[in-house]
């Protein structure tokens, strides 16, 4: 793989293989899902690139089902990952959301952070804890924490969008991807944009993930807390159902 800076002094993180890669070259039938393998995968992310918004969301919110059920990580997730995060720069990803005018890119990255934040330490570390070996290298979770370099990757990019709302969630996801901790160079340069997050976002769930991440990287938040607390399985979440809501 390439390798390049996200901005200048960072360190490197790998390159997003092309999206039609991983397509082509996984080898879906023999992963698993929620719901048997993976074998209709290829063809619900086929949909993403379909210039019908409802289409797009509509296929992320069966891809919450199939690859996510019940905040789960599983064999599949970590290629539909790849392939999401492959396809933020694709054209059908500014594709307006009916009434709203909010890309779609919006809506992927959201699937995006709430994926990442499935396996998050917050709320993998519990787990750890009571299952030691969860997180061993070559298990499921782990190889799929193991991406988060090269997600976090096709996230960037965007962190200074012309639109609100896909900047507020690259940002999001970037911070509970820079967990990892080849990612830890980046966090001075994200708590600056985990900041506006913090002070004025209309989202509590995005506003948690901006303080907890100054809080553990030891950045000073304003106290007390602007919004009432609530148990991390109450975290940020995307199965895209919400955008098909009215007005749609």
């Amino acid at each position: 793989m390439n390798h390049s800076r996200s901005h200048s002094g960072a360190p490197h993180e790998p390159d997003v293989p092309p999206y039609q890669a991983v397509l082509a070259e996984t080898d879906w039938d023999s992963l698993q899902t929620a719901f048997g393998n993976g074998g209709g995968l290829p063809g619900v992310l086929a949909r993403l690139l379909e210039p019908d918004a409802k289409v797009q969301v509509s296929a992320l919110a069966e891809l919450r089902e199939l690859v996510g059920h019940q905040n789960t990580v599983y064999e599949a997730t970590a290629p539909v990952a790849l392939f999401v995060a492959g396809i933020l720069a694709h054209p059908a990803a500014m594709t307006p959301r009916p009434y709203r005018g909010v890309p779609v890119r919006a809506t992927l990255l959201n699937w995006l952070l709430s994926t990442a934040y499935d396996a998050s330490d917050e709320v993998v570390g519990p787990k750890e804890r009571y299952f030691p070996g969860f997180l061993a290298r070559g298990t499921t979770v782990a190889a799929f924490r193991d991406l988060r370099p090269v997600l976090y990757r096709a996230v960037a990019p965007l962190l200074q969008d012309s639109h609100e709302d896909v900047r507020e969630a690259a940002v999001t996801a970037a911070l509970v991807l820079a967990e990892h901790p080849a990612l830890a160079g980046h966090r001075d340069h994200l708590a600056v944009h985990a900041r506006p997050i913090l002070d004025s976002s209309g989202n509590d769930a995005n506003r948690r993930v901006a303080r907890k991440a100054l809080e553990a990287w030891g950045h000073a938040v304003p106290g007390p807390e602007p919004f009432r607390e609530e148990p991390w399985d109450q975290g940020p979440r995307s199965d895209g159902r919400g955008d098909l809501e009215p007005p749609f």
